[in-house]
């Protein structure tokens, strides 16, 4: 695959201190030691054990439910059922939401009252002096169940008569698409290429499983030490627990890792009803199998694509049809959809499309929160259909795509006009170029290289109207404080605020203190979801400080007898641009604002932009702040003989904006890549019936450092992104495009094209069976 790299636009990004360089990280020596802690490592005194009984069938009534052998047992301090609950059901609504009202239909139980829809739903909680008294608990409750029918297939629960689980039609949620002529563009069509693709469920599996203690302070403060997404979680909990919202305070860990699966309310809500019910402090860790039973999962979706295009590569018209499985709970499901609705023909410019999307409950494990949140399903399938249009009008798969890329000033397929650069050509042809020659075949291995361009959103729907807080404060020795209650679960958000703040005030990173993820000491500032904490709380983060800034200036101009933009703060000092001889240390500068009543602190709130929803029946409307752009290229080898693919190269470019810190973005790309190259290759839960066959990471294969090469990154900067600095997201987007990159690169070896992931060893050898090119 020859591809030369298409030189960049100009771009003049102005020189910067501390941002665009790769600092060490506030939290790194804290986590290189050990010395950070997990949600699980607290242990108050006089501590209780929480544990939670769970359905064992997918679909039932509960005929008896008997705990009181539980509640004997000596040392057995609390069992709770849900008619015990001041309220029986949670929200699962889009979470951190303030004041903007919420989809009808979302809640799930909290514990089961008399009916239960899968396999791992809570029934009853348990708190004990030890665990293993909280286990022996949980071994005397006695439950009956009346079996109900069950459905696992959405497309069998669409049916007429199927069993309901979601009144009336099981469909949670549906969202559609309509733009221009769909007809008229297959008829002026020379090729028309449908195609169906299946993308599966993924487990998290992040580092530390769900955890966290809670305990009632002396002010009758219920407290819970959690590692969550979302601080903003607190209204709702104290919702389900019946407490005044200021009764109720969520503080966040700093590791433990969450993918969109610490997105919904894990044990929280447990956490709290133990530490209210006993009046003690309260643990509940879930095993690494328990967790993979009882938390949600990334949706399997089934994508139906039907192309028209002209014998010269531009499509005249895009049909494509998508389904996801809710699970039993609506969870996030409506909104994971509308994102793959909105972005489900890539990149590309397509005047006349159709969307039908529907998310589906069944009797199967609920799905929520990925990273990606539901971008990357579409793409494997957008990405795939492009590679087959191009060999059925016998183009080259590059060539194709660069006929049809989206660019800045166009309109996307639900009307939102693309305002940064979009550097697809730029991003591809690097990625694709870094693979280098092919490697050749040897033996019963076959190469091929593969690719997968993208776009996708960083930033909150903008109908949620979203905002973000942040507070900076200089002290009086010249240090720096800021609070923002940024849940950080090991990503790095908080550094990043601390360079931005060390770039504009000219405080050294080691002399700034942040306090974060804490409902109720630090400004509220939304959800770690959505890619959108650098955009948002960095840009209200640069509005603090840059108010801070302005002051000093405005003094140290009096001092130097210079205009204020003749003044610059660096090395915590104030100096005269061009004449660094005249400086004043900025503890001095400080004192001076101090001793005239100038403010050193200021909190600042970041709006998103604030719009209405899309029309219900075109889909027309904006839906995003921004986009991010890129491409990934692999090069694998695949055995013939026994179906095994191996990975040789592989590399992703993406236009960052502009890196506050290329060190952390080259982490996030490294991460994803490797996250989404085995949601293509090894990841399968394999669920049957309801149930998960791959119940612990010794059955569900997740990668090491020894499965797959390095990712070779490459970070653009075109500075149009409207995060700080002229930065875009990437902590989603760099999953995006590498399962679809590794789907291309396999069919390009094999010849033969496999529609479902992940691409394991027997689906290899099936696809090799029909076409007759398996080996031995």
């Amino acid at each position: 695959m020859k591809i030369t790299a298409k030189p960049l636009p100009s771009v003049e990004l102005p020189e910067l201190r501390q941002v665009g360089k790769p600092l060490r990280r506030v939290d790194a020596l804290s986590k290189t030691v050990g010395a950070t802690l997990y949600a699980g490592d607290y242990y108050p005194t006089n501590l209780l054990y929480g544990k939670v009984f769970r359905s064992t069938i997918p679909h039932g009534k509960i005929r008896r439910l008997d705990v009181s052998q539980a509640r004997a047992l000596e040392g057995v301090a609390c069992v709770l059922t849900a008619g015990d609950l001041p309220r029986a059901v949670l929200v699962t609504d889009m979470p951190g939401q303030t004041g903007q009202k919420r989809r009808s239909g979302s809640d799930a139980q909290v514990l089961a009252t008399d009916t239960v829809r899968f396999i791992g739903e809570p029934i009853a909680l348990v708190a004990a002096e030890t665990e293993a008294l909280a286990e022996q608990a949980l071994r005397l409750i006695e439950i009956e169940y009346d079996p109900l029918p069950a459905v696992f297939d959405p497309l069998e629960a669409m049916q007429p008569g199927a069993p309901q689980i979601y009144p009336p039609d099981n469909v949670v949620a549906r969202w559609r698409i309509r733009k221009g002529d769909v007809a008229a563009g297959m008829a002026a069509a020379d090729v028309i290429v449908e195609n169906t693709f299946s993308v599966p469920y993924q487990e998290h599996a992040y580092l530390e499983p769900e955890a966290g203690v809670s305990w009632v302070d002396e002010r009758g403060v219920i407290n819970i030490r959690v590692c969550t997404q979302v601080v903003e979680h607190f209204r709702s909990i104290s919702l389900a627990l019946g407490v005044p919202q200021n009764k109720l305070r969520i503080q966040g860990t700093m590791v433990g890792g969450g993918f969109g699966g610490k997105e919904d309310i894990t044990v929280e809500i447990f956490l709290g009803l133990l530490a209210k019910a006993t009046g003690r402090p309260v643990r509940l860790a879930f095993s690494r199998e328990e967790s993979i039973l009882a938390h949600s999962k990334r949706h399997p979706y089934v994508i139906t694509h039907r192309t028209g295009v002209t014998r010269d590569g531009h499509i005249t018209a895009a049909e494509v049809k998508v389904i996801s499985n809710s699970g039993a709970y609506v969870y996030l499901s409506p909104y994971v959809l509308l994102y793959s609705t909105g972005m489900a023909v890539g990149p590309y410019r397509v005047e006349n499309v159709s969307v039908s999307s529907a998310s589906v409950a069944t009797n199967n494990p609920f799905t929520s929160a990925f990273r990606g949140f539901g971008a990357p399903q579409v793409c494997v399938a957008y990405e795939q259909q492009m590679d087959e249009i191009a060999r059925a009008i016998g183009m080259d798969p590059y060539e194709l795509r660069r006929r049809n890329f989206i660019h800045k000033g166009d309109l996307t397929i639900h009307g939102q006009e693309l305002t940064s650069a979009a550097w697809l050509e730029e991003t591809t042809t690097r990625a694709v170029a870094a693979l280098g020659d092919p490697t050749p075949d040897w033996g019963s291995f076959k190469v091929g290289q593969g690719f997968a361009s993208y776009m996708q959103s960083y930033g909150r729907i903008t109908w949620l109207h979203d905002t973000s807080q942040a507070w900076v404060g200089l002290e009086m020795d010249g240090t720096a404080t800021i609070r923002a209650g940024v849940p950080d679960l090991g990503a790095g958000q908080i550094s990043a605020l601390a360079q931005i703040v060390s770039e504009v005030l000219g405080v050294a990173m080691k002399d700034i203190t942040i306090y974060h993820t804490d409902s109720a000491v630090t400004p509220l500032s939304g959800t770690s979801t959505a890619t959108r904490q650098l955009y948002m709380s960095g840009n209200a983060t640069l509005q603090a400080a840059t108010a801070i800034r302005k002051n000093l200036l405005e003094r140290a101009s009096r001092y130097f007898e210079e205009l204020p933009e003749a003044i610059d703060l660096a090395d915590a000092r104030a100096f005269v641009k061009g004449h660094p001889e005249q400086s004043l240390r900025l503890a001095e500068l400080v004192a001076m604002c101090a001793s005239e009543g100038l403010p050193l602190a200021n909190l600042a709130m970041f709006k998103a932009p604030f719009t209405g929803p899309i029309d219900p029946e075109t889909g027309q409307g904006q839906i995003w702040p921004d986009f991010t752009f890129g491409a990934q290229a692999v090069e694998v080898a695949v055995d013939t003989e026994t179906g095994e693919i191996l990975l040789l190269k592989s590399a992703a470019c993406h236009d960052v904006g502009r890196a506050i810190n290329p060190a952390a973005v080259e982490g996030q790309i490294q991460g994803g890549s490797s996250q989404g190259l085995g949601y293509a290759l090894m990841e399968d839960l394999a669920v049957e019936q309801g149930r998960i066959k791959a119940g612990s990471l010794s059955e569900y294969l997740i990668p090491t450092a020894c499965d797959f090469p390095e990712t070779q990154v490459i970070i653009l900067e075109s500075g149009t992104g409207v995060g700080p600095f002229g930065a875009k997201g990437i902590g989603e987007p760099s999953f995006t495009p590498a399962p679809g990159a590794v789907a291309n690169a396999v069919a390009n070896a094999l010849g033969v094209r496999i529609h479902e992931l992940p691409l394991t060893p027997d689906r290899v050898l099936a696809a090799l069976d029909k076409t007759g090119k398996r080996s031995g």
